[in-house]
C-alpha cells in the first residue's frame, strides 16, 4: 500500500471509532467489551477519547508536508499510549481479559498504520 492509502485507512479506522464513540458510546464501548452500566460515567470518557480520535484524523487528512508529519506523530504518541493503557487496565484487573485485547489490538493497529505512514514519508 502507498502512504497516501496508508494515512486514508489509519483516517478511517480514526474517523469510524471516533464518530461512534462519540455518538453510541455505550453501544461503542460494547463492542470492545466493555459494560457501560457497571462506570456511569464511560460515556462522557468515550466522547473525549472519540472527538480526539476524530481530530487527529481531520488534521492529517486536512494538511500536507511537515504539518501532516506532526499530526502523524501525534496520532502515533496517543496511540503507543492507549496500546499501553489497555495492556495496563488488562493487568491490573480493571478491564476484562478480552476487553484488555480489544483495545490495546486496535490501538496498536493504529499505531502500526502509522508508522508505516511515517516511515513511507
Amino acid at each position: 500500500m502507498d502512504r497516501d492509502g496508508t494515512i486514508r485507512n489509519l483516517a478511517a479506522l480514526r474517523l469510524a471509532i471516533g464518530a461512534a464513540s462519540w455518538a453510541t458510546p455505550r453501544v461503542a464501548g460494547k463492542l470492545f467489551g466493555l459494560d457501560a452500566a457497571a462506570n456511569p460515567q464511560s460515556p462522557y470518557l468515550a466522547r473525549l477519547f472519540g472527538v480526539r480520535d476524530i481530530a487527529l484524523a481531520w488534521g492529517t487528512l486536512g494538511s500536507e508536508g511537515e504539518t501532516q508529519r506532526q499530526w502523524l506523530i501525534a496520532g502515533l504518541a496517543c496511540d503507543v499510549a492507549d496500546t499501553l493503557a489497555g495492556i495496563a487496565g488488562g493487568r491490573g484487573g480493571y478491564l476484562p481479559k478480552l476487553s484488555s485485547v480489544l483495545v490495546s489490538g486496535t490501538a496498536l493497529s493504529a499505531a502500526l498504520l502509522g508508522a508505516s505512514a511515517l516511515r513511507e514519508g
